[in-house]
């Protein structure tokens, strides 16, 4: 798991056992070295996280949603450059950036704020940012529960292996919702929203955006 705050991650899969992080740290007026990088290792592997100096509370590095993690006037960019070894499951969470993750063998995950997600695995994908497109592919698609890819301002594309059974919900206000796979329709049809079954269903997939097309793509 890569925690930051102002900066794009980039994970690519890679061969060996070892994972292998680099954060290149630079600012304008604020210190660079006033950034730390530091490693959590816990039951559930490990959280890597740009923590910047605070004022108040001290932030703290913690994995999941725990932790803090504000900025204030303090303009440092860290950008994560991360190789994750085969069957590692990737978590990606920052606010000012990107983050792109391709070739992960395992399940992956991105959070961020402003800017769009790019998501290639294996496994299952999760997926949410505010203002930035977002373009997922999926290895897997018997994930528990529900899955969700949301932004607001950008379009969705998600790629899933055939023989798909999904619960579909995706709704847009600006754009148009596609799909390649056999969907039976629950309610009204709506070129801006739609909810239905693919094959049997039984689990949930929810796809939104406000502001962007939505495109459901069958894996060649």
């Amino acid at each position: 798991e890569i925690k930051g705050v102002n900066g794009g991650i980039v994970a690519t899969g890679a061969p060996g056992g070892a994972v292998e992080v680099t954060a290149v740290k630079k600012g304008r007026k604020s210190d660079p070295a006033e950034v730390k990088i530091e490693v959590v290792e816990h039951a559930g592997g490990v959280t890597i996280c740009a923590v910047y100096p605070s004022t108040g509370a001290p932030n703290e590095c913690k994995p999941g949603e725990g932790g803090r993690m504000s900025v204030r006037d303090n303009d440092v960019n860290v950008e994560f450059r991360v190789k994750v070894p085969a069957g590692v499951r990737f978590v990606g969470r920052t606010v000012n950036g990107g983050i792109e993750a391709s070739g992960i063998t395992a399940d992956a995950e991105a959070r961020t704020v402003n800017g769009g997600v790019t998501l290639d695995a294996t496994g299952t994908a999760r997926a949410e940012t505010v203002n930035g497109g977002i373009t997922a592919r999926l290895g897997r698609a018997d994930w528990a529960g529900a899955l969700a890819l949301k932004t607001v301002n950008g379009g969705i594309e998600m790629t899933l292996p055939e023989g798909l059974n999904a619960d579909v919900k995706a709704s847009t206000v600006n754009g148009d919702i596609q799909t390649d796979f056999p969907l039976t329709v629950t309610g009204k049809i709506s070129r801006r929203k739609l909810e239905g079954t693919i094959g049997s269903g039984g689990r949930t997939l929810e796809l939104s955006t406000v502001n962007g097309g939505i495109e459901l793509r069958k894996a060649k």
